[in-house]
C-alpha cells in the first residue's frame, strides 16, 4: 500500500527534572504522545517509532522549570497519504450513496456515489447491501471487503480521507489480485504458444533466435529530518 514511509530523524526531547532518574521512560512517553496524530514537521501521522539516546549529556534550559534536552536518533513509521495514491482499507459501512472504509485501523475514508465507477451497481441480497460489477459478477464489494481505492484528499486534522473507485485498478483486493494472477497465467500460456510456434518456424527455415530479458529496477530514497519536541 502507498502512503507509508520510514523517516530517520535527529530529535531533541525536553524532559522535566523530576524524570531525570528515568530519562528513557520519559522520552518514550513523549514519543508515545505523538502516536496517531498528524505532525507537520514530519508531514505525516506517526504510526510507530524506534528511538535511541545518542548523547547522555543533556542541555539544561533556563526558566521556572529548568527542563533538559535529550538528543535522540529515531526511526519513524509515518502515514502520509497524498492525492492519486492507492490505499487499502476495510469496508465498515455501505449504502447506495456511499462506501465507508477504515484504513490501518484508525483513519476513516468515504467514497461517495459519484466517485464509484458506473461498472458497479448497488444491490440488496438477503438484506445485505453491496456493489456488484456489471462486467464481472464475482467482483463484489460489501461490508467486510478489503478494497483498494484512490486518494482524492486527506483532512489532516480529523484524519479523514476522501476516496475514489473510478479507476479500473481499484475495487475488491481479493478480486483484483486473483484476476491479476489469472491474467498473468493466461499471458504466459499465450507466450508459450507463440514460442512453440517460433520454434517450429525456426526448424523449418533454419534461423536462430536470440531473446533478451530486461529487468526494471526502482531506486529507493531515504528522508532525514531534525526537529525538537517540547
Amino acid at each position: 500500500m502507498e502512503g507509508l514511509k520510514v523517516s530517520d530523524a535527529n530529535m531533541v526531547v525536553y524532559v522535566h527534572p523530576s524524570k531525570s532518574k528515568k530519562v528513557s521512560q520519559a522520552v518514550l512517553r513523549e514519543l508515545g504522545a505523538m502516536l496517531l496524530k498528524f505532525d507537520e514537521k514530519f508531514e505525516g501521522v506517526l504510526l510507530a517509532y524506534e528511538a535511541k539516546i545518542i548523547d547522555k549529556n543533556a542541555k539544561i534550559l533556563s526558566g521556572v522549570h529548568p527542563y533538559f534536552g535529550v538528543t535522540i536518533k529515531a526511526k519513524l513509521l509515518l502515514f502520509s497519504p497524498k492525492p492519486n495514491m492507492l490505499l487499502e482499507g476495510k469496508v465498515v459501512k455501505l449504502r447506495q450513496e456511499s462506501i465507508h472504509v477504515i484504513v490501518l485501523g484508525f483513519a476513516s475514508a468515504v467514497i461517495t456515489y459519484e466517485d464509484i465507477r458506473d461498472e458497479f451497481k448497488h444491490r440488496t441480497k438477503h438484506g445485505e447491501e453491496m456493489f456488484v460489477s456489471r462486467a464481472h459478477k464475482h467482483h463484489v464489494i460489501k461490508v467486510g471487503t478489503m478494497i483498494r481505492f484512490l486518494v482524492k484528499s486527506f483532512d489532516e486534522e480529523i484524519l479523514h480521507i476522501s476516496g475514489s473507485l473510478v479507476p479500473s485498478h481499484t475495487g475488491s483486493i481479493h478480486w483484483l489480485e486473483k484476476n491479476s494472477v489469472e491474467g498473468s497465467v493466461s499471458m504466459s500460456k499465450k507466450k508459450m504458444r507463440e514460442n512453440e510456434g517460433g520454434v517450429m518456424l525456426q526448424d523449418s527455415v533454419g534461423t536462430d533466435v536470440n531473446a533478451v530479458i530486461l529487468n526494471d529496477h526502482q531506486p529507493k530514497t531515504k528522508k532525514q529530518k531534525t526537529t525538537r519536541i517540547s
